[in-house]
């Protein structure tokens, strides 16, 4: 049984009690939050996503994901699902670059009879899956289509053929492999065919020993519900006996651009479809992420901006049929996109026009009006993401994984509003470049 060695409390926004924050003996973080009502969100996030995959593994931490509900010594494969669907709960796990997380929303029960039983059930799929080879499915080589033993390869296989349909997919995997050198953040976190058809049963149980250890797990909870009992409970049912000590890894760093790269690449498609990448600040850097929050939210998030209204609602010609633009946020460097839909006889225009739209928010300053606008709508986005058990555990599980902690939440409405107009301006000219990005093309074949 764990022992908790530290407790601390944070003022988290919108929420009218302190967070409770411990930390156990063998490092595994446990937080609480209090929001009234009868849903109670179960979460374990892992430190560990494709940031952490080869060439020969990528793609191990979305497989693990899928096999990770696949039974454990205790409950049969379908029996964690089965269980908890009946008493009405919403099960799901996600997988991406920085992280891997596994959820549970259900409803409190009598006495919190469904959140003990969760509990259990999650932390005993958390510290004990057996991932049984009948479980995976036998290896084989993905261009033969007769495949005999249809298990958890051929599900992700699939997904990974669908994806590759998709043009927007195909156009952003570009750039964002050409965003990167020698970083594991330029692999596709679903990985290939090849890999997920042919990776061992000992590889995923080697990734998973070695990632999947207490000091890179934070457990939360969400809800009304009695904080002794659960941590009681969360001590005893997260058993990490056999867990040895994740190893420090040394990434290389995100590698600033040296140039501009255009990619143009064709496909069964219509349309022209295009996307600049941009490197940004790293996500813990809370105000450079805000500030690219805010600079995106002016230039290409919603009808009124500036993008949608210079190149689709105020154009004298129709060259773009979409156009916006957001933030992905990662531990090692966040990315800027700007993201295009446009007709395929206008594409070098497309892109002057986009340009153009960049180099005005570089040699000007914004409106005060445009800035109060976007300060207020990324504060009505971030208390909606406390408005709900599930959002909370999400919000929270991010900045303590992504983040390196909640601060940059606790402090995010006074760093949104001391952010100025010349800030915007600098940040803008600060982060997109136009001499180092990346442009990522995908044309139709004729």
């Amino acid at each position: 049984m764990s022992k908790v060695v530290q407790m601390k409390t944070l003022n988290y926004p919108y929420l009218n009690k302190p967070l409770e924050i411990y930390t156990t003996d063998k490092g595994h973080t446990i937080i609480f939050a209090h929001k009234d009502g009868g849903l109670v969100n179960i979460s374990t996030w892992v430190k560990t996503g494709s940031i952490h995959e080869n060439d020969k593994i990528n793609g191990v931490s979305h497989f693990l994901e899928h096999l990770m509900f696949k039974g454990t010594t205790a409950h049969k494969a379908g029996e964690f699902d089965r269980t908890l669907e009946s008493k009405g709960a919403i099960i799901n796990a996600a997988t991406w670059k920085d992280y891997t997380f596994y959820y549970v929303t259900i409803p409190n029960g009598i006495n919190d009879e469904n959140v003990e039983l969760s509990l259990k059930l999650h932390a005993d799929m958390m510290v004990d899956p057996v991932i049984p080879d009948y479980e995976m499915g036998s290896p084989f080589d993905p261009k033969n289509p007769q495949v005999a033993d249809k298990r958890e390869r051929y599900v992700v296989i699939e997904e990974i053929g669908m994806r590759n349909d998709q043009p927007w997919t195909k156009v952003y995997n570009t750039a964002n492999d050409n965003m990167y050198t020698d970083h594991p953040y330029k692999r596709d976190v679903i990985g290939t065919k090849e890999i997920i058809a042919q990776i061992s049963r000992d590889e995923v149980m080697k990734y998973y020993r070695t990632w999947y250890t207490p000091e890179n797990m934070t457990t939360i909870v969400v809800g009304d519900f009695n904080h002794e009992k659960v941590l009681d409970m969360i001590l005893t049912e997260f058993k990490f006996k056999d867990k040895i000590e994740a190893e420090p890894v040394n990434l290389p760093l995100v590698a600033k651009l040296n140039a501009s790269k255009i990619i143009e690449n064709k496909g069964q498609i219509d349309t022209g479809f295009m996307i600049f990448g941009f490197h940004g600040a790293k996500a813990s850097d809370n105000k450079g992420t805000i500030l690219l929050e805010v600079l995106s939210m002016i230039l290409g998030e919603g009808l009124s901006s500036r993008l949608y209204q210079n190149l689709i609602e105020n154009s004298t010609k129709s060259i773009f049929n979409a156009v916006d633009s957001g933030q992905y946020q990662f531990k090692d460097g966040n990315v800027f996109m700007i993201n295009a839909n446009f007709d395929p006889n206008f594409k070098d225009e497309a892109v002057e026009k986009i340009k153009e739209n960049i180099v005005e928010m570089q040699n000007n300053l914004v409106s005060e009006e445009e800035l109060l606008k976007a300060k207020k709508k990324l504060k009505v986005k971030f208390a909606e993401s406390a408005e709900t058990v599930s959002e909370i555990g999400e919000s929270i599980g991010y900045y303590m994984t992504v983040c390196d902690g909640l601060d940059g939440c606790a402090n995010y409405i006074k760093d949104l509003e001391s952010i100025t107009r010349e800030d915007v301006l600098n940040a803008a000219k600060k982060y997109l470049d136009l001499n180092s990005f990346v442009l990522s093309i995908l044309m139709p074949e004729t």
